[in-house]
């Protein structure tokens, strides 16, 4: 009984959709022998047929899962009992409304509801599912704050987590300084922007305004193709050709470049998310009206100067959009972090240093045996707090400097 071919959950399922098929399709055949009133239906056979899968089995459905999670049985004979009460009152519900069944009965309306409730109830979830991860950290996060002041995490200038399992050990209080990592995913992220969104714009603007479409076709693929390479392959091009190249470019010209730096994490991450620049701006770009440029053109302007003065400042909550998931992914980025910039919290402002990132920290204070009652571990929870609330500022920042420009441009 064990199995997922036997067990009760799977059976419900079975039942659930024969049941639908069966009502379905013996709605939409009823319906269809119905005469024609005036040249016209109210409803098409096929609305008769989703109004008893929608009102008929979908109620037991929501509520058998809905019990499953909120109330779930305690053996497995209770299991099959909710099982077996679900597929008789989907049964039920099938029968009823094959009885209700009517040619005035506005099918198509009762259907299009049932479909907008479900589409808010989507919505809903979406809503409720982020602001339990945002309370579920902030509570992890105050915990950790009852035991490190909040003035001294986020100014301290020392990051050492480790802490001692006996008072007697050295360094048993640990160090809980973020601004060394703060300074280091900043800093990353820079770099990879600096990268990727002058790269990336500039293939979109190519590729919608000046590009063949024959060579727009091959281009816009190969450039796709980034966004699917994994990021440990990114990591191993990083450490293995990237990052010696670097080196011995700066010792070509005097300089002293390590072998993990963000420099190399950086521009390893901007080409990752070239293809979210890119893409984003160049559909957006392609879905600017055409009357907007031919105006352009008629008033005198070359093809340069209406994409400059016309087509990019339309384009530009697009293209901020673009930016700013861009700039999402290269915070959260971490394995690419891991294997070419390494886990050194070092206070640094200079790129060909090693440094470490939030998302990194989080992963390596997690891994393993932990206790969540130690300040070591609850402190993932912070930093996981603190990206979150910069991420927050991000998109506040961006939405004020859409909103600005194109008041400026109106």
């Amino acid at each position: 009984m064990d199995g997922w071919g036997t067990s009760p959950v799977a059976v419900a399922t079975m039942l659930f959709i024969v049941l639908g098929v069966v009502g379905y399709v013996t709605a939409r055949s009823k319906a269809r022998g119905w005469p024609v009133v005036a040249g016209r239906r109210h409803s098409l056979p096929h609305f008769h047929g989703w109004f008893v899968v929608l009102y008929g089995v979908m109620p037991a459905v929501i509520a058998f899962f809905a019990a499953h999670v909120i109330f779930p049985p305690e053996t497995i004979d209770d299991n099959w009992r909710l099982s077996w009460l679900a597929a008789g009152v989907a049964a039920f519900g099938v029968w009823l409304n094959l009885k209700r069944l009517k040619p005035e009965l506005a099918a198509r309306s009762r259907v299009e509801r049932a479909i907008l409730w479900g589409m808010g109830a989507c919505a809903l979830i979406s809503i409720l599912v982020t602001v339990a991860i945002v309370l579920s950290v902030l509570n992890e996060s105050l915990r950790f704050f009852d035991k490190v002041p909040l003035w001294d995490f986020l100014t301290g200038l020392h990051w050492s987590p480790q802490t001692a399992l006996r008072e007697d050990q050295a360094g048993s209080s640990g160090a809980f300084g973020a601004v060394p990592l703060f300074v280091g995913t900043c800093l990353i992220m820079l770099v990879a922007m600096v990268i990727a969104v002058p790269v990336g714009l500039f293939s979109a603007i190519y590729m919608a305004e000046y590009a063949h479409p024959r060579t727009r076709n091959i281009i816009k693929p190969l450039l796709e193709i980034l966004a699917g390479i994994p990021t440990v392959v990114y990591g191993f091009f990083a450490i293995i050709s990237l990052a010696p190249l670097l080196r011995s470019v700066g010792e070509s010209l005097g300089l002293s470049i390590a072998s993990e730096s963000a420099l190399a994490a950086g521009m390893t991450m901007g080409i990752m998310i070239i293809p979210f620049i890119s893409s984003l701006s160049d559909d957006v770009i392609s879905a600017i009206p055409k009357n907007l440029r031919e105006a352009s053109y008629g008033l005198g302007a070359t093809h340069s100067e209406t994409i400059r003065k016309v087509v990019l400042p339309a384009a530009l909550p697009g293209i901020m959009g673009g930016v700013l998931l861009a700039v999402s992914r290269a915070v959260g980025e971490t394995m690419i972090v891991v294997m070419a910039a390494g886990l050194a919290a070092n206070l640094t402002f200079n790129p060909m240093e090693a440094v470490t990132t939030v998302t990194v920290q989080i992963v390596t204070l997690l891994v393993g045996d932990q206790e969540f009652d130690s300040a070591k571990t609850l402190a993932a929870f912070a930093l996981g707090l603190s990206l979150f609330v910069f991420t927050l500022i991000l998109n506040i920042l961006a939405l004020y400097v859409v909103r600005r420009y194109q008041e400026q441009v109106e």
